[in-house]
């Protein structure tokens, strides 16, 4: 029954066929189970784990590594084998992990369910299992229990629900059982109780409307179920690049063979050197060098409070163009806080956020001291005294056990130096009249040595019509209408602001006053205003949104004005849209509106997810925050789905991303900035990696179209592939980011990976073969020496390839601007690789094992000829940081 709250109470139990005080009968109940289905979350059945871990080998790239490592092996390279096979074996572990954890996102919602709960059956109440609940079934709530199922209030006692897992919004919600006659959100059906929600106060009687898929939990659930998780643009990337990979090795063993074999060269070494020569085609470090470089940023987000669940994902945050937040607690601290006092005369400012004891009270940027005006002491000490609620303060945390209004008065009457439990010493609580949404007002009474005194706060409007008398400058005057006008001005002002608004008044009686005649003819004392204040370093994070081109959108379930007061204080521009205007809106003119809002608010789960197609259609890459129930299907459909770390559901974590620890919309865009410097990284030794690849691959095809000798064999280029391109490439993939990462704008998601790269895959690759076939065939033909000429190439494409390591260090900017030697570590890697080449030349072992000389060779070359092939090695460097240097304008130095 969808629209229960459109409808009397009574009529509801009438239509579900129930009397209210004797509820169904065993068997009414029985048939009703068998009509309806058990009250519990359905899960789809998923991909087993056997088939989730074999799934992981049948990408295109995993295939030519496999194919890869039985051709080392085939050569008796079983280094080269070991490693590669190191590396798709860590590949699908993780892939696996991955894929299995994102399955328990539908095992963390089944938990939220009540596993019990009291319900009304014959005329008796009984305690019954929550799975055998059926619409039409009368329950019983009270404080702490979680709601069962959905259900239509039919009584109430000062009942708040806790609704943050489904609503996001931590406040709780205040229910009564009056009739709503319009179409209204879930988080404004009052006289609703949800399943998975809390009763954080008072106790009520409800009749059962909806159980298990048909809850509001349940709709949900099935969203999840029907949103499919998109692969992340890094992955779909690979994918294509794996793709042809695979085209060109087998283009290149074809090739190869086929010109050697048109030139009578021995039909076994050709093979070997075709299929060596594709194996080198192939860098199969790529993906090992993308996971230790995704491995290192993901660590680096722990320390800035982001957790990556998804390794991938940590690429992907760096293409996002649009970042869509929760307000409460992400850009707002999650806890009320007092900004201005009212009392009659004056108008004092508050500083301050968040429930810490820290602030100054101002008039007109004047610091003053309230405990020394009597009024505003007084005004104070009654949010103090009239309240239910503590504040614990430990370890550098302020955390409230209880409502966070209350909490909020608290933190107020401490900023100004009073003492909470000393006030409750010196003003001894007696009675209570408890606040309820009829009467919207609450009174404490308290003795005050021989004297009594009760202490009431509530509505502002409301409180006003119960006073007779106000405090002027300390003296108690006849409220007048001219009085009231003031009290009603200063409330809408404070209102339009978004400020939620209590009044406080008090009243001297005796301790034998009727209860019905303790809140009359109060006087009032003065009003606070709080709200739940944006974090302090929002502000820098937006502008550093700003700068990187990322547009941020609020996302609240909150009131459209209070949205828009909060965007405002934060610098956050553009239109504000509300989730039944979005209703309104066909999805072709939604689209076109989406790139003009920045606020959406009173919105549900459904909406959510219209937002991210919205943007998706318009080609952004998205980022959702999410902490509740509701924010899962949205999370798993946007791009990066980011949950709360602290306030967050389990659900919500098994359904994302990304886990923030701190809650803190700040942590968003640092891991942003650490995305964008992954991707960098991954472009350096991408360029770093083709570019030498190329060259070996235009190396050997124009010797054998020239009708030259091999300048390399098949084990020297194994060795290149492993050593030369290996060492380095790791090196890369851990080296510091481009100096500009947040001030240029986000990648198109379908930007090929070698966009920009022109002159590493190019230039680069042109320049170096050249010169090794100029150096090879001149010393070939000098001396008629092929294993001299076959050293001096190996050496020459040792250092040009580690010359290019080093330009790679900024794909954008000379590399002596941005700290040439600065990483160490690849400086290790450079000397690590010429130590290796220099042995394999003169050292004999090696000599007979990749140049299969006969006997020992002291001088394979000259000192003479390492410096002229240093130098020579230098020419493709020096070409691209001559073009960095015309297209970025940085000085070399």
């Amino acid at each position: 029954m969808s629209d229960a709250y459109k409808k009397e109470a009574q009529a509801v139990c009438a239509e579900l066929r129930v009397i209210s005080d004797k509820g169904l009968t065993a068997q009414e109940a029985e048939e009703r189970l068998h009509k309806y289905g058990p009250n519990e979350i359905k899960k789809k059945r998923g991909p087993s784990p056997l088939f989730i871990f074999i799934s992981q080998f049948m990408s295109p790239l995993i295939g030519i590594l496999i194919a890869a490592t039985l051709i080392s092996a085939f050569l008796k390279e079983f280094v080269d084998a070991i490693v590669i096979l190191a590396i798709i074996i860590l590949n699908s572990i993780l892939g696996f992990v991955q894929e299995y954890k994102a399955e328990r996102a539908m095992e963390a919602l089944q938990k939220l369910a009540a596993p019990s709960c009291r319900v009304v059956r014959g005329g008796r109440v009984e305690e019954c299992k929550s799975r055998f609940l059926v619409p039409g079934d009368i329950i019983l709530v009270e404080t702490g229990d979680i709601c069962p199922a959905d259900a239509r209030l039919i009584e109430t006692f000062s009942v708040q629900m806790q609704e943050a897992p489904l609503t996001g919004e931590s406040t709780p919600v205040l229910k009564s059982i009056n009739l709503i006659p319009k179409n209204v959100p879930v988080s404004d059906q009052t006289n609703m109780i949800f399943a998975g929600t809390t009763v954080t106060k008072g106790r009520a009687k409800a009749v059962v409307t909806s159980t298990g898929m048909g809850t509001e939990f349940g709709k949900i659930a099935d969203m999840l179920q029907q949103t499919k998780e998109e692969i992340t643009p890094l992955q779909k990337r690979f994918q294509e690049l794996a793709k042809w990979m695979s085209i060109v090795a087998v283009a290149i063993i074809i090739i190869t063979f086929a010109l050697g074999s048109l030139r009578d060269e021995p039909l076994l070494e050709m093979l070997l050197v075709a299929i060596s020569l594709a194996v080198a085609a192939v860098p199969e470090g790529l993906p090992a060098v993308i996971t230790i470089s995704l491995a290192r940023g993901v660590q680096r987000m722990v320390k800035r409070n982001a957790l990556i669940r998804k390794l991938p994902s940590a690429e992907t945050l760096g293409s996002v163009s649009v970042i869509c937040t929760d307000k409460t607690g992400t850009l707002t601290h999650n806890e009320m806080t007092v900004r201005n006092l009212w009392i009659y005369n004056a108008a004092v400012s508050v500083s301050g956020s968040g429930y810490a004891p820290k602030g100054v009270f101002t008039i007109q940027a004047k610091i003053i001291d309230p405990s020394k005006s009597k009024v505003l002491s007084l005004l104070l000490k009654i949010g103090m005294l009239c309240n239910n609620t503590k504040i614990r303060h430990e370890r550098g945390q302020n955390t409230a056990i209880g409502d966070p209004t209350e909490a909020a008065l608290l933190v107020s009457g401490e900023k100004a130096a009073f003492d909470e439990e000393k006030l409750q010493r010196e003003y001894p609580r007696y009675g209570e009249i408890e606040f309820t949404s009829e009467r919207k007002i609450m009174t404490t009474m308290h003795q005050v040595h021989l004297r009594h005194l009760a202490l009431t706060k509530g509505a502002a409007d409301v409180l006003l019509k119960r006073c007779t008398s106000i405090l002027v400058d300390g003296r108690v005057e006849r409220l007048t209408s001219e009085h009231k006008d003031e009290v009603l001005k200063a409330n809408e002002v404070f209102a339009q602001n978004a400020l939620r608004v209590l009044g406080f008044a008090y009243k001297e009686i005796e301790k034998s006053t009727r209860i019905d005649d303790i809140e009359k003819d109060l006087v009032f004392v003065g009003m606070q205003a709080m709200i739940d204040p944006p974090r302090d370093e929002v502000k820098t994070a937006l502008q550093k949104c700003k700068d990187a081109h990322i547009k941020v959108v609020m996302i609240t379930g909150d009131h459209k004005t209070t949205a828009l007061a909060v965007a405002k204080e934060i610098g956050l521009s553009g239109r504000a849209l509300t989730g039944d205007e979005l209703d309104a809106l066909s999805a072709p003119e939604f689209r076109k509106q989406a790139e003009e809002i920045t606020v959406y608010a009173r919105v549900n789960p459904a909406h959510k997810l219209k937002i991210i197609e919205a943007l998706k259609a318009n080609k952004h890459v998205v980022a959702m925050t999410g902490d509740g129930v509701n924010d899962a299907p949205a999370l798993k459909k946007a791009d990066i789905g980011i949950a709360m770390g602290i306030t967050g559901t389990d659900v919500s974590k098994e359904a994302s991303d990304m886990i923030l620890t701190d809650d803190n919309f700040t942590s968003i865009v640092y891991a942003v900035e650490e995305g964008r410097g992954i991707y960098d990284n991954i472009r350096k030794f991408f360029a770093f990696l083709f570019s030498g690849n190329l060259a070996e691959v235009g190396i050997i095809l124009i010797a054998i179209v020239a009708g030259l000798p091999l300048p390399l064999t098949a084990t020297l280029i194994l060795l290149i592939n492993l050593v030369t391109d290996g060492l380095p490439a790791i090196a890369l993939a851990v080296d510091p980011f481009e100096p500009d990462t947040m001030k240029s704008k986000p990648r198109n998601s379908g930007e090929p990976l070698y966009k920009g790269l022109q002159p590493f895959i190019i230039s680069y690759p042109i320049i170096m073969t050249l010169a090794v076939m100029l150096l090879f065939s001149f010393i070939y033909m000098r001396s008629s020496d092929v294993v001299h000429a076959q050293a001096a190439a190996f050496l020459a494409i040792v250092l040009f390839e580690l010359w290019q390591s080093f330009a790679a260090r900024s794909t954008k900017y000379p590399s002596v601007s941005v700290g040439l030697f600065k990483n160490k570590l690849l400086v290790l890697a450079a000397v690590l690789s010429i130590v290796v080449s220099l042995g394999v030349i003169y050292i004999p072992f090696f000599q007979k094992l990749f140049f299969s000389v006969d006997a020992y060779r002291p001088m394979l070359l000259t000192i003479g000829e390492v410096i002229i092939i240093s130098i020579i090695s230098t020419l493709g460097f020096v070409t691209i940081e001559i073009q960095k240097y015309k297209t970025s304008r940085v000085k070399p130095w």
